[in-house]
């Protein structure tokens, strides 16, 4: 408040804005007691120690370093997590590419393109290039949306959260002239702008959507393997086989990634290496010369010969890489590195042998059956019940790899406001980035099984499957060439060398995978649209409410003042109205940290009176498990008489919304009042002796903490503009959707673990 001045003649005096001020003397009216002195200095130094600590908490890097055990043992989990779907592709990619016995060359051509395909876009473009464009540890087409966002000023964050998007834009004089040129045109093209938002939204809905087929491929897959032994076996007893163990895999997964990682890593260790032994069996039984499959002119001379059909056949052989983006979705949850270990270590020597093997079978194969259910008609005799069994269990575990990634990317389109929160649980308290989505995972399950049920077998499902995926790949090379110019700052003439080659693989499976849209992929591409546009929708409604709520952050001076008795009063622009004094301590959750917060001024405009100490109070959760008691907190004073900003620093496996929050808060604003002037306090106001300023102050917070603690949060209620235009009627009904949604979806606060009889709701209306 502004020093009073006794002699002057009645006026208004304005307050400072949230700035520490220096009081020498007490207002009339002020409600804490005649010891309070907001000193400067003091205050200058929390600020600037809240200053650095903010600094520091939204610089945070949350990528993943790790080596030695560590390393290994996240290695280890990859495995079970990541190579289950394109681990169990040898169960069906050859019956998905061949409708009867292939010729040797042809068999040969499918398994030079099979080989090149795992060798070129997985292990060179993926394994090599695409990990590496990472944002702060975060993998998939979204992430390198946000990644260009943060070098290239291309889209509109979060007020609220402004400081937490650090951007990592380089000077203009840093860069090559033809990354200055790229990031100028994007950046000054609204199309541009719009076209990266599109694609990158895409690129995660294409990948959810196929994420609901790829559990049904792989248990359809391994289930069917038992016809071979009892071809009596119904249609109906597979998909209620497979509905069951979809559904016992999707009841499992809060036990989190780690766990079901480290569990399911054995099994698909176990596979690989049965597809490694039963390749080099195989091989060195029946036909090695299938080994000329390793030269690329057997591939071409394969397309060249068969010319459609063999163009239309690259849509069953895309099935043997399907799973690919996988790697790059759940690189959060792992490691660059610890990808790249588990995949050129484990699962590319072992899907080569594994398809070799196959090839070199069915070559040989007297009663051409072999190639209609190709894993199980090549294993070595004698190992069929095993295989079964290893089979079945990797399958479960392919589905994991989708699973996982639906975790990861949900996760960041909430966290850019493209998504309404949804409950999320962090499952390790030693790496991150491992969540669980209870309310994805079960709309995850219910789709799956109707998949199952409606699809039936892999050869229609595989119509559907695959689609998206190789979409997905497509987009991921713009976008990587995109990022290798404008942040790597590679020559373009090289990145137009790399783009060209790995488009033109991608352009020949996606325009092959086209044919199967009227067949069944129709669906997969139906809900990614779908999902895609709720997606837009959401982000585009979150600007409007942003846009309206920026007229509520004001400063004090704006709405508060002193009159000249030094009683508070609200300024002429809000009614000018004499503010009353309400005993007790008022928390007021505040979602901005630096600002006042919005159910602040509405308070007061509508009831006129203050708590007596009033705690805006702000939550900032922090990318660790967890947070020291003693550096939770961070305390400042603010203008407004016995008011303090109270920021609570917590990880993600803190417990903090509990019921004694107002006794906690209380204790650590004694702390910080007595530390404040060089006095110490075991918790009790009056255990030691303090200066009559400093007990005044203390006496002020232990007398409203007595009467009664209050928790006061805002309801947020949204209007949508009436304009009676075209253009105005369909963003009433996007706006309204949007509104519909946000009422009918969970709310950060959902965790809010207090007595109802403490909490109070300030409801307010915007216009959007």
């Amino acid at each position: 408040m502004a020093e009073r001045d006794d002699n002057a003649s009645p006026h208004i005096q304005f307050a400072d804005g949230i700035q520490p001020v220096k009081t020498n003397t007490r207002s009339k009216a002020s409600p804490v007691g005649s010891g309070l002195f907001v000193e400067k200095g003091i205050d200058i130094d929390h600020e600037e120690r809240a200053r650095k600590i903010a600094e520091e908490d939204f610089g945070q890097k949350k990528k993943q370093t790790y080596s030695g055990f560590m390393l290994a043992w996240l290695s280890f989990q990859s495995i079970g997590t990541i190579y289950g779907d394109i681990g169990t592709s040898p169960l069906y990619v050859y019956s998905s590419t061949f409708t009867s016995q292939p010729s040797w060359d042809d068999l040969v051509g499918a398994l030079s393109i099979i080989i090149w395909s795992l060798t070129l876009i997985v292990t060179v473009k993926y394994t090599f290039i695409v990990l590496r464009a990472d944002d702060d540890g975060q993998g998939g087409t979204f992430a390198l949306y946000s990644l260009l966002a943060r070098f290239a000023n291309i889209t509109k964050g979060d007020p609220n959260v402004t400081r937490t998007l650090e951007m990592d834009r380089r000077d203009t004089g840093d860069m090559k002239a033809d990354g200055k040129w790229l990031r100028r045109v994007i950046e000054k093209s609204g199309t541009a702008k719009i076209m990266l938002k599109i694609i990158g939204v895409l690129g995660v809905s294409m990948v959810l959507a196929d994420g609901v087929l790829t559990p049904a491929q792989s248990v359809l897959g391994a289930i069917q393997g038992i016809t071979v032994a009892n071809p009596d076996l119904s249609r109906s007893a597979i998909v209620g086989i497979s509905c069951a163990i979809l559904i016992f895999l999707f009841a499992i997964q809060p036990f989190g990634t780690a766990k079901l990682g480290t569990t399911f890593a054995p099994i698909v260790v176990v596979w690989l290496l049965f597809n490694l032994c039963a390749g080099i069996y195989n091989l060195a039984l029946y036909d090695y010369t299938v080994l000329k499959a390793f030269s690329p002119y057997f591939a071409g001379a394969y397309l060249v010969r068969n010319g459609h059909d063999g163009w239309k056949s690259l849509g069953g052989l895309l099935l043997a890489f399907t799973g690919v983006e996988a790697m790059f979705a759940d690189l959060g949850a792992f490691s660059m590195r610890a990808i790249q270990i588990s995949w050129l270590a484990m699962a590319y020597p072992c899907l080569i042998f594994a398809y070799i093997g196959q090839a070199a079978y069915i070559s040989s194969d007297a009663t051409e059956t072999a190639f209609t259910n190709p894993f199980f008609y090549t294993v070595p005799p004698g190992s069929f019940y095993f295989s079964m069994v290893i089979a079945i269990l990797a399958a479960i575990v392919a589905s994991q790899a989708m699973i996982t990634s639906s975790f990861q990317l949900l996760t960041q389109v909430m966290r850019l406001s493209y998504f309404p929160h949804i409950k999320t649980v962090h499952t390790s308290d030693k790496f991150h980035e491992q969540v669980y989505m209870p309310l994805a995972n079960w709309l995850l399950m219910i789709g799956t099984v109707i998949v199952t049920a409606v699809y039936n077998n892999t050869t229609s499902l595989g119509n559907a499957y695959g689609v998206c995926v190789i979409i997905v790949t497509f987009i991921t090379t713009c976008m990587v060439s995109l990022v290798a110019v404008i942040i790597w700052g590679i020559p373009s003439y090289i990145v137009l060398f790399f783009f060209l080659v790995f488009a033109a693989l991608d352009g020949v499976y996606v325009t092959a995978s086209l044919i199967k849209v009227p067949d069944g992929a129709w669906f997969t591409v139906l809900l990614a649209v779908i999902l895609s546009s709720i997606f837009i929708l959401w982000r585009f409604g979150k600007e409007q409410q942003w846009k309206a709520e920026a007229a509520d952050h004001i400063q004090p001076s704006h709405f508060l003042a002193t009159d000249s008795l030094g009683d508070l009063v609200l300024t002429p622009a809000y009614g000018g109205k004499k503010i009353s004094d309400a005993s007790g301590v008022g928390i007021f959750f505040d979602k901005v940290g630096d600002k006042v917060p919005i159910v602040f001024t509405q308070f007061m405009r509508k009831f006129k009176a203050r708590p007596t100490v009033i705690i805006f109070f702000h939550m900032r959760p922090l990318s660790r498990p967890t947070v020291p008691h003693e550096d939770r907190f961070v305390i400042n004073r603010t203008s407004i008489p016995a008011c303090y900003r109270v920021t609570l620093r917590h990880g993600y496996m803190d417990d903090v919304l509990t019921p004694d929050l107002g006794r906690l808060l209380v204790e650590q604003l004694i702390l910080h009042i007595t530390s404040d002037r060089g006095s110490s306090t075991n918790g009790s106001t009056r255990s030691v002796h303090h200066s009559a300023e400093v007990q005044a102050e203390l006496d002020v917070l232990s007398k409203a903490h007595e009467d009664q603690t209050v928790y006061i949060i805002g309801k947020e209620v949204m209007k949508v503009r009436s304009d009676r235009s075209i253009k105005g009627f369909f963003r009433w009904m996007t706006l309204e959707t949007f509104l519909w949604i946000r009422e009918n979806s969970r709310t950060k606060l959902a965790d809010l673990n207090i007595d109802a009889d403490d909490l109070v709701e300030v409801g307010f209306v915007k216009q959007i």
